[in-house]
Parts: C-alpha cells; sequence; structure tokens
C-alpha cells in the first residue's frame, strides 16, 4: 500500500506548491512512479523525457524545483544543470544509477542541490524534495538584520542576493548558504562539519564532507576569488575555511 506523505509544516514549502515539480526521465515508469508520489503529497508534476525538453519545461512553466536522471537522450543531465545553472538557481535533485562518490561529486561540481542513486525510495524522494524546498525557501529569521557586508562583498538575506564589488554574483541556494556561514563567522575558522550543518542541518550526516570543497571550489570561480590569493575565503588547511575580511555588523535595508 502507498501511503500519502502530508505537506511538510515549513510555510515556505507550502508557498512554493504555487510552482510544479519538473520531473526529467527518459524511463515512463519512473515518471510515473515519481508523479503519483508527488502528486499525493500535493504537488503539481510536469515532466519531460530528454534534456532538451526539460530546459523548455523549465523556461515555460518556471518550477518550483527539478528532479533530473543523469542519463538523458538529446543532452545529457549534466548539461542541463550547466544550462539551468547560466540562467538560474532553481533547485535540482538529481537521480543516476551512478552512485559512486566521484559520481555524486561530479553532480554537485555542476550544480546539483542533492544526488539520489537509483534505484531510490519514491518516499525517500519526497522527503528530500521538501527539505530542499525548506532550504531554498527559508528567510534570515532576524528581519532586522538584512544586510551582511564583508569588504566588496554585500550578501542581501532577504532578497538572497550576493553582490561582490558591484557585481551580482549567482549563486544557488547551497552556496548561499554556505557563504553566509562563513561571512558570518566573522574570521573565525569553520570545520567541513560545521559547514555542513549550517547548509545541510538534520541532513548534514547524509552528506560527504567532501561536498564542501565542491561547492567552495564553485563559488570561488564566481567570485573570481583565487585559492592561492584569497579576497573571500580563505583554506586553513586541516581546519576548515573563514571569511578573509570582517564583516561589519549586519544593517537593516532601509531601501525596502
Amino acid at each position: 500500500m502507498v501511503v500519502a506523505h502530508r505537506p511538510s509544516t515549513i510555510r515556505d514549502v507550502n508557498r512554493e506548491r504555487r510552482r510544479p515539480i519538473l520531473v526529467v526521465d527518459d524511463d515512463a515508469k519512473i515518471v510515473q512512479l515519481v508523479r503519483a508520489y508527488l502528486e499525493r503529497d500535493g504537488f503539481d508534476v510536469v515532466a519531460a523525457r530528454d534534456g532538451r525538453e526539460a530546459i523548455e519545461a523549465l523556461r515555460e512553466h518556471d518550477p518550483a524545483l527539478v528532479v533530473l536522471d543523469r542519463m538523458l537522450p538529446e543532452i545529457d543531465g549534466l548539461s542541463v544543470i550547466r544550462a539551468i545553472r547560466r540562467t538560474n538557481d532553481t533547485p535540482i535533485v538529481m537521480l543516476s544509477a551512478r552512485g559512486t562518490t566521484a559520481d555524486r561529486i561530479a553532480g554537485l561540481d555542476v550544480g546539483a542541490d542533492d544526488y539520489l542513486s537509483k534505484p531510490f525510495s519514491p518516499a525517500e524522494l519526497v522527503i528530500r524534495i521538501r527539505r530542499v524546498l525548506g532550504r531554498s525557501g527559508s528567510r534570515d529569521r532576524q528581519t532586522d538584520h538584512r544586510i551582511l557586508e564583508s569588504g566588496d562583498l554585500r550578501i542581501d538575506l532577504e532578497r538572497r542576493e550576493v553582490v561582490l564589488a558591484g557585481t551580482p554574483i549567482p549563486a544557488t541556494d547551497v552556496e548561499f548558504r554556505l557563504l553566509v556561514a562563513i561571512v558570518e563567522a566573522d574570521g573565525r575558522v569553520l570545520s567541513r562539519d560545521q559547514l555542513l550543518d549550517a547548509v545541510y542541518g538534520r541532513d548534514a550526516h547524509d552528506v560527504l564532507d567532501r561536498t564542501i570543497d565542491v561547492h567552495i571550489r564553485r563559488l570561488r570561480d564566481k567570485l573570481g576569488d583565487p585559492a592561492d590569493d584569497p579576497r573571500v575565503i580563505a583554506t586553513v588547511r586541516g581546519s576548515g575555511y573563514r571569511s578573509v575580511t570582517r564583516s561589519s555588523s549586519p544593517a537593516t535595508d532601509r531601501s525596502a
């Protein structure tokens, strides 16, 4: 018997349900199974059979999240993620029969937010989707502390915007949360375990600690922040990472 999972109590997740989940897989049975579980849990679902359809569906439907198979005809899953990340930060959960550590890191490295190996439990997939949406939909609880500044870096916590020296920097939800954690530490060294907890919360035990290194590398690429001469994120060998410049006190955004 299929047990229907009730919608999460997180309000931001419920708001995301106004937008559909895009499920991309060339296996019709998998699409049907995932659709059934998601619809039972209160989500609307749109589907695509290959990478090209996925990119078109993303533009047409503006989904809240994409469930994406890695091995796709036309355009493979990794290439689809790269295409998505050039324009937006829609959360992505990747599915793949290739479940080695190297494969997981490859998926995360191009911008996936989570990675689930096939065969998978559809109930677990629904839980992961809810949690990814909960992370991406969460907002800073301290509404009077909305702007975080560190040197030339400016982070708008409510609008989830990153600006470096006047230039907007695109960041996925995981990258954004990681950067906020490092800057808020105000020069203190954070271990990989501490950063995993800050980014993934109760899901951290399911995530490889090397995942942090992957996201740090992507952040540095976007920030133009080389590891050997950092101006934003410094590596402390054997310990973790810290911000290079101490942050100013969080300020209220008075332009809103």
